[in-house]
């Protein structure tokens, strides 16, 4: 059984300034969306994570408007929603269970970002013995500063952490070729 993971696309995502001076992909969310309600027809099972971040300053702390789902992604009802406060979706929650209890084998993922979360998430959940699907635009990346004090652009870290992700932890499609695949 496939079911759909997503993770931390939540509303302070889009407050650049906190996390860096660009994000790449600023059509992520909406990807997310258009994913997500091909699975809600279909009645595929889906799983939204949220993430809670420890530190006041940020966007995600809890009680922040930054830290509600984005509009284009609310659950509804029945969506099980997992909370955590580091990386990977599946330390400290309950996700792991869950996925194994409806027999699901393999994750399809899409949030933000891809350098944090959703790397994490990927890897752990590749090690655990999923089958995982990553669509490529549907996650964004800031950009960073190197230990050398060389700024690399967001572009750079999202392709550089597809990349990193590619055949050893999962399958990269963008959201047209999966959509399309889904469909066959």
């Amino acid at each position: 059984m496939t079911a759909l993971l997503l993770i931390d696309i939540q509303s302070g995502l889009q407050e650049t300034v906190y996390y860096g001076t660009e994000r790449s992909n600023p059509q992520a969310e909406e990807n997310c969306h258009k994913i997500l309600e091909v699975f809600r027809n279909k009645d595929l099972p889906v799983f939204h994570v949220m993430h809670n971040s420890t530190n006041p300053a940020s966007p995600l702390y809890p009680g922040k408007k930054g830290n509600a789902f984005h509009p284009l992604v609310q659950p509804i009802d029945e969506e099980p929603i997992f909370q955590k406060t580091v990386n990977s979706a599946f330390i400290g929650t309950n996700l792991e269970i869950a996925m194994i209890s409806r027999n699901i084998t393999h994750l399809v993922i899409v949030g933000l970002t891809i350098e944090h979360c959703i790397s994490t998430s990927v890897r752990m959940a590749a090690n655990l013995g999923f089958h995982v699907t990553l669509i490529s635009d549907a996650t964004a990346a800031f950009d960073k500063i190197g230990y050398d004090g060389i700024r690399y652009s967001a572009e750079v870290i999202h392709q550089t952490e597809l990349a990193n992700l590619k055949d050893e932890f999962a399958q990269i499609q963008d959201t047209v070729t999966f959509l399309t695949e889904l469909d066959n």
